[in-house]
């Protein structure tokens, strides 16, 4: 072969060559791309998915509402005082009462006996005293006398001092049981209305029983009250003599004036709130003691207040917390303050502004730092 042939056949062996060289490295070069695309869209899919919001500035024109339970100004339960039947009763459930009127009145026959008994051991205790007070006197005079001995007089003086302490412990006792004989007339301590009866015609009613049912309740309703808890955030604008608005459910469009009258003073470590009282007139008892209403107070919102949906908040051993969407799409974990439960939303007091990103649902086991991948048109 000439050398012609040779060098041809060399330089379609070299070509050969440096193509198989690019086929090979082209495969293997798209193969790298590959396998980063791969993990690139395997690091996309582990990232957690999530919505950001805003949070919302609060109302401030808005008033405080907080729920209330009603009480009656004065609440009295009457027991009786004395064991016994009961013989008559003489007012009903919702019957308007005077401060010292009858409402019931108890047959008690042992206590009479006992009465009975008790006042002959007092006439026998005066007699002995009165025995013994002529004894006293008659041994003084004839120890005067050096008739008798001064031990034998000392004895009758002792005698006497005895036998009177048993006529007043007899004296006593009578005066209890005339007191007990008074208590089978139960009586109604203030004005108001009957709120329970709970005895018959007949019945017997123990004295004493801790477990025995009141008689009677006598409620005061001329005035009501009500005690409110407000939030700590809050606690700083109540003061006495505030005028609240009380309002129920069972009267649409009418509102009770009512008067702040007195502030526990103190927050309690338990619901972070102060008690307050507050109490509105009843002249047409149209409040009732027990029922629920919501207090209106004329307080406007705390400096920075934002609200947010329940949904954005983490409860957890680092206390109330929202995740926000922080530089390269990081979560960053902010402790908050809770200000006001609205239902749909919740008032942050402290630790957050309308300006920052707060994500929406997050994961349980989101951390500080960690990357998160932000919907499309979240946040907008």
């Amino acid at each position: 072969m000439s050398e012609g042939g040779n060098g041809r056949l060399k330089l379609a062996g070299g070509i050969a060559a440096i193509v198989l060289v690019a086929v090979v490295g082209g495969g293997i070069a798209s193969r790298v791309h590959s396998e980063h695309r791969l993990a690139d869209w395997t690091e996309q899919q582990a990232l957690p998915s999530v919505s950001v919001i805003h949070a919302t500035s609060a109302a401030s024109s808005d008033a405080l509402r907080l729920p209330a339970a009603l009480q009656a100004l004065n609440s009295a339960p009457i027991y009786a005082r004395t064991t016994g039947y009961v013989r008559r009763w003489l007012v009903d459930l919702g019957d308007p009462v005077r401060r010292g009127q009858t409402l019931a009145i108890l047959d008690a026959p042992e206590v009479d006996q006992q009465l009975v008994a008790a006042q002959a051991d007092l006439q026998t205790a005066q007699a002995n005293q009165s025995l013994a007070a002529t004894t006293a006197t008659r041994w003084r005079t004839m120890l005067a006398k050096d008739a008798v001995s001064k031990q034998e007089t000392d004895e009758k003086i002792g005698d006497l001092a005895a036998k009177s302490a048993l006529t007043n412990a007899a004296r006593a006792n009578v005066a209890r049981l005339r007191s007990l004989t008074g208590f089978t007339r139960l009586t109604a301590p203030f004005d108001g209305i009957v709120t329970s009866r709970a005895t018959q015609i007949g019945a017997l009613v123990v004295a004493g029983n801790a477990a025995s049912t009141p008689l009677f309740t006598v409620a005061d309703v001329s005035r009501i009250r009500a005690y409110v808890k407000v939030p700590q955030a809050y606690s700083g604008q109540v003061h006495t003599g505030m005028q609240v608005a009380l309002t129920l459910p069972e009267y649409a469009g009418r509102t009770f004036d009512a008067t702040l009258t007195r502030s526990a003073g103190a927050i309690d470590p338990g619901s972070g709130t102060v008690l307050v009282e507050v109490q509105a007139p009843n002249r047409d008892h149209a409040l009732k003691p027990g029922s629920y209403a919501q207090a209106s107070f004329p307080l406007t919102g705390a400096s920075g207040t934002v609200s947010l949906p329940p949904s954005a908040l983490i409860i957890g051993s680092g206390g109330t917390q929202v995740a926000l969407l922080g530089p390269g799409n990081k979560a960053q974990l902010r402790t908050v303050t809770i200000g006001r439960d609205q239902g749909k939303t919740v008032e942050i007091t402290a630790g957050l502004t309308a300006q920052d990103r707060v994500i929406d649902n997050p994961p349980d086991s989101l951390q500080t730092g960690d990357a998160v991948k932000v919907l499309p048109n979240a946040g907008k």
